[in-house]
């Protein structure tokens, strides 16, 4: 393998910190969060994961923090996302596969609107604050 120069090291940590940025929620309003425990991994989150990215990638939005996290407790309806957008009470989709993945990032981000046929837990109508 080649030596790597100055140049290439600071083009190679431009480039992960570009890739690590979604995942940054500082200075954003909406956050996508995935189930990534072992249930959720065994389940393709990973996959749902990387196409949640790729969909906020074609829709340009910026405003958007993805991160993952262990185990929700809802381990029959892997993989689960949680989506947390300001005006709306938080809502966890289960059973995420790469078209629901869309469908959340162009309905629910996007349009506000939820997916109904997944969502898997939401608070109830009379505690959420109007």
């Amino acid at each position: 393998m080649a030596k790597l120069t100055l140049a290439d090291l600071k083009k190679l940590r431009e480039a992960k910190h570009a890739e690590m940025n979604p995942r940054d929620a500082a200075h954003k309003d909406v956050q996508i969060i995935v189930g990534m425990g072992t249930c959720g991994i065994a389940a393709e989150a990973k996959k749902t994961f990387d196409v949640l990215v790729d969909e906020l990638d074609k829709a340009g939005l910026g405003n958007v923090a993805i991160r993952q996290t262990g185990c929700m407790g809802l381990c029959h309806s892997e993989p689960t996302v949680e989506v947390v957008v300001p005006g709306m009470p938080p809502v966890v989709y289960g059973k995420v596969d790469p078209d629901t993945a869309r469908k959340i990032v162009n309905q629910h981000v996007v349009r506000k609107l939820l997916v109904n046929d997944h969502v898997y837990d939401k608070p109830a109508a009379d505690i959420v604050r109007k």
